[in-house]
């Protein structure tokens, strides 16, 4: 219950039903999609997008909320509203879906990390959160690069499409909120078998401590290695992590694929893991307290 009302306390309910359209309209929805909707709330994105898709899933949380949702479109057809938490919701295996949402902001780090790392992602990501979670998501050209960008940019494409008005939600929220596109690679630009080692390699490099790269990558790089790679990349050994855009660590990571022997490959074996684990630990005792 506790969980519930923290939840219902955290969505800010979009109230201008021509933004909506307008927001529908800048993203690539059309006719022929599957669209899950994250919860619905109070219905008013839910009623224009089920004339513009084949089909809506609405997951909705609140049980109160999912009864009216149920009353309001019990004649549409091409609707399915199911009672639950999204977190444990099923995603689709067997066919494409896109996703169109104004999330909860307090579990947007959850509902990111579940559509991303699906085993069968969606092909684009529309949602509505907040402006200082969705820069540390797109990285450059909106902000500095994070590893939680980084880790995610080689899959997927960000675009931060619109800025939104606190006066657009009811009740009007203390922070700024984005309409934000994340859309699947058709491509991905790092290899099947090189993927893991990818996550473990920016994983290393952020939790290092250092305030440059220069001191971060010390123990997998010579001194002469990364002063070659500064200047052929085109960054300085004194800027942090967060300085390089995407394309300058993917370069970064390739010459660490070819240039570095597998003695120092081994320093960031199953990096990323720990360090999931470790802030699973955290995240659980924050979880106890609260």
């Amino acid at each position: 219950m506790f969980n519930k009302i923290r939840l219902r306390d955290s969505q800010n309910f979009l109230n201008n039903k021509k933004l909506i359209s307008d927001l529908i309209r800048e993203s690539n929805i059309c006719k022929d999609d599957i669209v899950l909707e994250i919860g619905g709330g109070r219905g008013i994105i839910t009623e224009q997008l089920i004339e513009v898709c084949r089909e809506v899933y609405v997951i909705e949380y609140d049980f109160g909320l999912y009864k009216k949702l149920k009353d309001k479109f019990s004649s549409i057809n091409n609707i399915k509203i199911i009672y639950g938490d999204f977190l444990e919701f099923e995603l689709p295996m067997q066919y494409k879906y896109k996703v169109f949402s104004n999330i909860p902001y307090n579990i947007t780090a959850a509902i990111l990390s579940k559509l991303t790392f699906a085993d069968n992602p969606p092909d684009d990501i529309y949602i509505i959160l907040q402006k200082e979670a969705a820069e540390k998501y797109a990285g450059k050209p909106y902000g500095g690069e994070s590893m939680r960008s980084l880790l995610l940019k080689p899959y997927f494409k960000f675009e931060i499409i619109r800025n939104l008005k606190r006066t657009d939600f009811t009740p009007v929220p203390s922070v700024d909120s984005v309409f934000l596109h994340v859309g699947k690679r058709e491509n991905t630009l790092v290899r099947k078998d090189k993927e893991d080692l990818y996550s473990d390699f920016i994983a290393y490099i952020f939790s290092n401590t250092g305030d440059d790269i220069k001191s971060r990558c010390k123990h997998i790089f010579s001194y002469r290695q990364f002063k070659r790679l500064s200047i052929d990349i085109g960054f300085k050994m004194t800027d942090s992590p967060t300085c390089l855009r995407f394309d300058q660590w993917l370069k970064v990571f390739q010459y660490f694929l070819i240039g570095v022997s597998d003695e120092k490959k081994k320093l960031v074996n199953n990096k990323y893991s720990r360090l999931m684990k470790e802030q699973n630990k955290i995240d659980k005792v924050y979880r106890v307290r609260k």
